[in-house]
């Protein structure tokens, strides 16, 4: 069966990891289905918020801290019903996909046993690993740095195996500006990307007028 020829083509939102160091593209996740909901939240960085300075109430030392939260389903159903076509979720059900956003948050096993042996050796200075750059794509316009600050996941069913075969995954994720990675970084100017697209879009909103608010002017 074959869709409407008009009908758009669907994107998909997801995530991206880069290589910090060479800027390679080391794995693209895309969601299998996109989250009806997307919950942001923004924190303002003021100068002067805590000490109550007067003279810097309205001066700003950074972007906002934004916050993102998605509540992801993953189902393998599908899948199981064609067995020859996918014999991958078949024998594992969803623990690949599963070890796919699991493993963001770990370091790498080889990364550990050698920090370990340096320990053992007596090296004092032990540099922590280094995890890649994450991506969050929604769409060409809205592609921002994260840092992943917890992943919870919710499995649902399972096959005879006890392998999940339904699933239900929420991300919160932490926005990395250029407080955070610099300019320099690949990191950074991605956020800056970011950053100018929203103006330009302010630039395009609805612009209001006294009247609607009931007043003539500022007194």
């Amino acid at each position: 069966m074959t869709s409407f020829p008009g009908s758009p083509r669907l994107l998909k939102g997801g995530i991206v990891l880069i290589d910090p160091e060479t800027g390679l593209v080391r794995r693209v996740i895309a969601l299998q289905y996109n989250p009806d909901t997307i919950t942001r939240s923004l924190q303002p960085q003021a100068f002067g918020a805590e000490s109550g300075d007067r003279s810097e109430a309205l001066r700003l030392k950074g972007p906002p801290v934004e916050t993102i939260k998605v509540e992801v389903e993953i189902d393998a159903t599908d899948q199981l019903e064609q067995p020859e076509q996918n014999p991958i979720a078949v024998q594992l059900g969803l623990q690949p996909q599963l070890a796919v956003l699991e493993t963001i948050l770990y370091p790498q096993s080889a990364r550990l046993t050698e920090n370990n042996n340096l320990a053992k050796s007596g090296t004092l200075e032990i540099v922590p690993a280094q995890a890649p750059l994450t991506l969050f794509v929604w769409s060409e316009k809205r592609i921002v740095p994260v840092r992943l600050t917890d992943l919870s996941i919710t499995e649902e069913a399972f096959d005879p195996a006890l392998n999940p075969i339904r699933a239900k995954v929420s991300l919160g994720m932490r926005v990395l500006s250029v407080n955070d990675l610099g300019f320099d970084q690949k990191g950074g100017s991605l956020y800056m990307i970011y950053h100018q697209q929203k103006e330009l879009l302010a630039q395009s909103g609805p612009v209001g007028s006294f009247g609607a608010l009931g007043i003539g002017g500022i007194p």
